[in-house]
């Protein structure tokens, strides 16, 4: 989710600060969520800043290189194999469970899309 603008920021924060008006009135009038203007008044209060935090850390990847090719030679031989079963096979394979939704992105990846399979009667 992308961060709320400097200047609805900066619009919230100068409206508090007249006075005479509560938070949840703040939230209603500028219609964003209450924990957002609780935090926004905490981050000014403690930094003096009400730009919108950067993340410095990304999220590790869920698997290692050598398993990551473990998922590439999975999808090789078996290449009409569904994410749960892919995702069955590498948890058979490393001991790592990964939801199906990881397997895809873990595809994506790869460059690889999963084909549809056309059933015929």
């Amino acid at each position: 989710m992308k961060a709320y603008s400097l200047d609805l920021r900066q619009k919230i924060l100068d409206t508090y600060l007249q006075g005479g008006i509560s938070q949840r009135q703040l939230a209603k009038r500028f219609c964003v969520t209450l924990s957002f203007i609780e935090k926004l008044l905490k981050q000014y209060r403690e930094t003096g800043s009400i730009a919108p935090k950067i993340r410095t850390e990304q999220t590790p990847p869920k698997l290692n290189s050598e398993q990551f090719n473990i998922l590439k030679e999975i999808v090789e031989a078996n290449n009409d194999a569904t994410l749960s079963e892919i995702r069955s096979i590498l948890a058979e394979k490393t001991g790592v469970i990964i939801g199906i939704s990881t397997v895809d992105r873990m595809l994506q990846k790869m460059e690889i899309s999963l084909k549809k399979i056309q059933i015929l009667q």
